[in-house]
């Protein structure tokens, strides 16, 4: 045998003949095993019709048929109403949410057309709604920018509907046809008589199709609120039936305002909002921003009004122009530095460096967006990027060259960043070293479980040694692993990476998760466990914990959130006891209802409250918080992380104001208020 055979490799000199290529696959046929189906012709392939391919294969058109993607069937009727807002032919938009489950959009625009489309002898409408890629989109006549670009939109959402009904308002006539499953259900119908100009669409997401069909007034919030601030006065609302909840965002600062709304509860190192608009090559450029003293960043990007949460070239350029400005100005003004300004030249400040204390919004409009995907996460027009660094560069340094006593402070906060950067990224490899000399990365206080497998594991965060200790005896030690922590952790709104980072406490809780922290270093891949645990005290104490924790999380680790691995796990208040019958109660009511309905009513049970999860023995613990059978965990999510964040600021922050006035607006609502 030679070398060849042996290994697979093919030598240079090997002649190659124009029948070896049928002889490999004869050879390869051949050694196919029992089992192989050869069966393989016509009658195997399938012909999706119509919308029958959506339905088959949804996350296609939607990204998946989680929360994403029922969420996604709103945006992309929104995004038409906008795209009339844009167009000079709407103002005002309002969403419904109803108590049969359904959603209904309703724009004064100038209604989807009605007319017959020739080429099929069907109406527009009924074309728009039945058939991909059919739309006004394509020749920019209708509109110069769009967000809907595909035709494949408000067709996937008929598609993806247990039904969808359709009015239209325009020519002075109504017009009205209902669909089910993607199919009409019926001819369009005309009345005469209207008024006005608009359409209206009702849907109702498929249980047959979506895990959950039950929409998020959070997250519905968060994007119309997002609409609204991009499209300078146009006024949206939002409603829901079952609580009676309404918004209406209506900002006539467009951008501006969205900043100052990121900032109003922090502190912002110059007073008023950057804000400009410029326009190259058809592309229109809109940015607003400020900085705060704080150190996170708040920067939201968008391209025809859509959200472009994965980035893209806008970003990069956004980014890369940030940062060669502040280079630039330093070089420029060395005596920024003091009595080090001979280093300026050495110093080279990053991306990083400019992002801590971050207001920023970017707004672009772009004739033909390329998006990644029909969900359009991420923009990849590679032009877009140099115009968008060149516009930023020269506005912006133009800006801080008039405006020194803006340009300065800032110049102070970067390079402060900076230095912090540094520290910090010695901290990391101060722990990495220890870490490697102690021979291992988990701290001596966990104690872990046995399984591997993240998906399998529960890291359960602990307030104290008591309760630790009782969570540690009474645990199932093949999945469930304990970290004890020791009094409150450091208050992470008001703390630099660097000092984080120099908190045992936190440093043992980023080595038992696995994922590090920072930037550069966080890898969600590494997370090992997919349900970390907040297990606190039902008390003020307990409370106050699991604020500076959740804190922590959204500051620092937010995919965990976002990956929904972060979870509260609920004690119970009171142990109820008459006879030998024993029940949990979780809160006031609750106990009140078992009393009466379950024991009868007060005589001769005994009650036992809870101060803290130390009272619990083992098995008590485990019996009622951490046995997966009996337990409640409640999921942390942030559907919107612009009132997250700025909740978040209110209650660990240093301005004192908002978070008197947000504890006399909610104090009604407390309950179970243990001091």
């Amino acid at each position: 045998m030679t070398q060849s055979e042996i290994t697979g490799e093919s030598r240079q000199d090997d002649p190659i003949k124009e029948t070896d290529e049928i002889a490999v696959i004869s050879a390869s046929n051949d050694n196919l095993g029992p089992g192989f189906d050869d069966e393989y012709s016509a009658r195997n392939i399938k012909v999706l019709e119509g919308l029958e391919a959506v339905r088959k294969r949804p996350g296609m058109y939607i990204g998946g048929t989680g929360s994403d993607g029922l969420h996604h069937l709103v945006w992309e009727i929104v995004d038409n109403s906008i795209d009339e807002v844009l167009a000079k032919h709407a103002s005002t938009v309002l969403v419904n949410m109803h108590e049969d489950g359904s959603l209904s959009i309703l724009d004064d625009g100038r209604g989807i057309p009605t007319d017959i489309h020739e080429p099929t002898g069907k109406p527009a409408l009924e074309i728009i709604l039945t058939v991909l890629h059919s739309g006004g989109k394509f020749d920019k006549k209708s509109y110069k920018y769009s967000g809907g670009l595909h035709g494949v939109g408000i067709s996937v959402v008929n598609a993806l509907s247990e039904w969808l009904d359709v009015t239209v308002w325009r020519d002075g006539k109504i017009f009205q046809q209902s669909f089910r499953r993607g199919f009409t259900n019926g001819e369009m119908t005309i009345t005469e008589g209207a008024t006005r100009t608009g359409t209206r669409i009702r849907f109702k997401p498929d249980s047959e199709i979506f895990e959950n069909t039950e929409f998020s007034y959070e997250i519905l919030s968060k994007r119309l609120r997002e609409m609204a601030f991009l499209n300078k006065g146009v006024k949206i609302v939002l409603r829901q039936r079952s609580t009676q909840k309404c918004h209406t965002f209506e900002y006539v600062g467009g951008i501006s305002s969205f900043v100052d709304f990121l900032n109003e509860t922090k502190t912002p190192i110059f007073k008023d909002v950057i804000a400009f608009n410029k326009e190259k090559d058809n592309i229109e450029i809109d940015v607003a921003m400020s900085y705060n003293d704080g150190y996170a960043e708040q920067f939201y990007a968008f391209v025809n009004n859509i959200s472009t949460t994965d980035g893209g070239t806008h970003v990069v350029g956004f980014r890369s122009a940030l940062t060669k400005v502040f280079n630039k100005y330093l070089k420029e003004n060395p005596d920024i530095l003091g009595k080090e300004k001979a280093k300026a030249g050495e110093i080279k400040l990053t991306t990083e460096d400019t992002r801590e204390g971050l207001i920023a919004v970017l707004s672009i409009r772009v004739p033909e967006p390329q998006f990644e995907g029909q969900t359009k996460g991420k923009l990849g027009n590679p032009e877009v990027r140099a115009i968008v660094d060149q516009a930023v560069s020269d506005v912006l340094y133009d800006y801080f060259e008039q405006n020194p006593n803006t340009a300065r402070p800032l110049m102070d906060k970067i390079l402060l960043s900076m230095k912090a950067r540094m520290a910090a990224q010695k901290a990391r490899e101060l722990t990495r070293r220890k870490t490697a000399l102690e021979g291992g990365s988990l701290p001596g206080k966990l104690a872990d479980c046995s399984e591997k497998d993240p998906a399998k594991c529960e890291l359960f965060i602990v307030e104290g040694n008591s309760a630790g200790g009782s969570a540690k005896q009474g645990r199932d030690r093949r999945i469930q692993a304990i970290l004890p922590l020791r009094g409150k952790i450091l208050n992470v709104e008001k703390t630099r990476l660097e000092r984080v980072l120099g908190s045992e406490t936190i440093r043992d809780l980023i080595n038992a998760i696995g994922t590090n922290v920072g930037k550069d270093d966080f890898d969600i891949n590494k997370i090992r466990y997919h349900k970390v645990v907040i297990m606190t005290d039902a008390d003020v104490d307990g409370a106050h914990i699991r604020t500076l924790l959740l804190t922590f999380f959204f500051r620092y680790m937010p995919e965990i959130i976002q990956n929904g691995y972060l979870y509260a796990a609920q004690p119970p208040l009171f142990k109820l006891k008459k006879g030998k019958i024993e029940k949990y109660a979780f809160s006031d009511e609750e106990k009140d209802k078992i009393i009466e309905e379950d024991f009868g009513g007060p005589d001769k049970v005994t009650m036992q409250r809870y101060k803290g999860l130390g009272e619990m023995n083992p098995e008590q613990l485990w019996e009622t918080t951490m046995n997966p059978e009996s337990r409640i965990l409640k999921q942390v999510k942030a559907d919107d992380e612009t009132e997250a964040d700025r909740i978040f600021s209110v209650l660990m922050g240093d301005k004192v104001e908002p978070r008197r006035d947000f504890i006399t607006q909610y104090a009604k609502q407390v309950k179970n208020l243990d001091i």
